[in-house]
């Protein structure tokens, strides 16, 4: 394991490469790892970074969710105003949420949680690039993942740029 070199100025420990050059850091690692060298790991970030790597995977998909459901409710509470934007973003997050879903096919065990986490975040979005009222959003997401995720479901009165 990696053990930093004492600065004999301060007597403090001198900076790690993980705290100086994150990138060369890595680098460093996965060469370690590469050749075997085990006893030269940095095991106490390697552990962090790795755990990080899959909260970082689950952010990720709440935030997708977030978009995504929030320009669901934009489409159905504001028909009016729906546009090309709107329905690209939809099919984009859709896909997207997909691919990531498909890279990592853990991460379905944690939809149902993802979901309810995103859902405040999703109205919220609704709530801010429509000016429509709290109240005009349920408390509750309208939709069911299935839905949410089906490229052909698009809530409310059916629109022609959905055809086009």
């Amino acid at each position: 394991m990696y053990v930093p070199k004492t600065n004999p100025v301060t007597a403090k420990p001198a900076p790690s490469l993980y705290e100086t050059d994150f990138y060369g850091w890595t680098q460093a690692q996965a060469a370690l790892l590469r050749d075997r060298q085990w006893n030269e790991l940095d095991l106490v970030n390697l552990i962090e970074e790795i755990e990080c790597l899959g909260k970082q995977q689950r952010q990720e998909l709440r935030n997708r969710l977030s978009l995504l459901i929030g320009h669901l409710l934009k489409w159905e509470y504001q028909s009016q105003r729906r546009s090309r934007s709107w329905l690209a973003t939809i099919r984009v997050q859709r896909r997207d949420t997909l691919r990531l879903l498909k890279d990592n096919p853990s991460l379905k065990s944690y939809l149902e949680d993802a979901l309810l986490e995103s859902y405040q975040n999703s109205r919220d979005l609704a709530m801010g690039e429509t000016d429509l009222p709290k109240q005009t959003f349920p408390l509750n997401c309208p939709y069911n993942l299935m839905e949410i995720l089906d490229d052909c479901f698009y809530p409310g009165e059916p629109s022609e740029l959905v055809s086009e």
